[in-house]
């Protein structure tokens, strides 16, 4: 562009610079807080605030702030750690946040005339529940892949796991999984069986349905098929080697 029409169109640099400074502010706006919660255990979550302030003034099954407390890695039973990488993304060691094939089978499979089935990966669930509201919107979504991203550059597997094993929702109001060992097994998350794990990760796909302390036969065997999934995958070990 040169300076003469510079000076005849005087609005686009103006829109150019604003646009640039949005990006910027967008930028660290969004990469602050994914590089803060690489180290510092996250003391609520987006999912958290929405259902305590949806619940407010309903009657609903639990009332008041949500029940949830942190636990480091080392804190949580090797079980659980493979029971939720086993039922919600076996791939989870492997992809770079997203899970192509599925995506493209899902999407097959929804024009075909079948339902629209999700295929979210443990680090967009992470992205979702840590930072987004559970609103459906093409803009959700791809803020979703943005911070899947950010979070992804930033965080090993390991941590991506830890955080998502601390803020994924277990039942009403009950958050990560020392919250719902506790509620639902009488103990610690680092004193959980394996066939415990296994059942707590039957409920993820929809923890408002699934009831961990009344399984239905469903859930009884969908639990069995995790247990076998466990195994088949080498057990703790697939995810033991994913360190800081």
């Amino acid at each position: 562009m040169t300076k003469a029409t510079r000076k005849r169109h005087p609005w686009r640099r103006r829109l150019l610079t604003g646009c640039g400074l949005l990006a910027l502010v967008f930028l660290l706006v969004t990469l602050l807080p994914v590089l803060l919660l690489r180290w510092l255990p996250p003391p609520t979550s987006a999912f958290m605030l929405g259902h305590w302030f949806e619940q407010q003034g309903q009657t609903q099954a639990w009332t008041g702030h949500p029940r949830y407390q942190w636990v480091d890695w080392h804190d949580i039973a090797p079980a659980m750690r493979i029971a939720v990488v086993a039922a919600e993304d076996q791939k989870f060691p492997r992809h770079n946040g997203f899970d192509v094939a599925s995506i493209r089978d899902a999407i097959r499979d929804h024009l075909r005339g079948g339902s629209l089935r999700g295929a979210s990966t443990i680090s967009q669930q992470v992205a979702k529940n840590l930072f987004l509201c559970s609103q459906q919107s093409w803009l959700r979504k791809g803020l979703e892949a943005w911070f899947t991203l950010l979070i992804e550059l930033s965080w090993p597997k390991q941590r991506i796991l830890e955080v998502y094993l601390n803020i994924a929702e277990f039942g009403p109001g009950i958050y990560g999984v020392e919250a719902a060992a506790r509620e639902y097994h009488a103990t610690s998350a680092a004193a959980l069986t394996p066939p415990q794990a296994a059942l707590l990760a039957t409920v993820l796909p929809n923890p408002k349905y699934f009831d961990a302390a009344a399984p239905t036969d469903y859930m009884l065997e969908r639990r069995d098929w995790i247990l076998r999934h466990m195994r088949q995958l080498g057990g703790p070990a697939y995810v033991s080697d994913m360190s800081e």
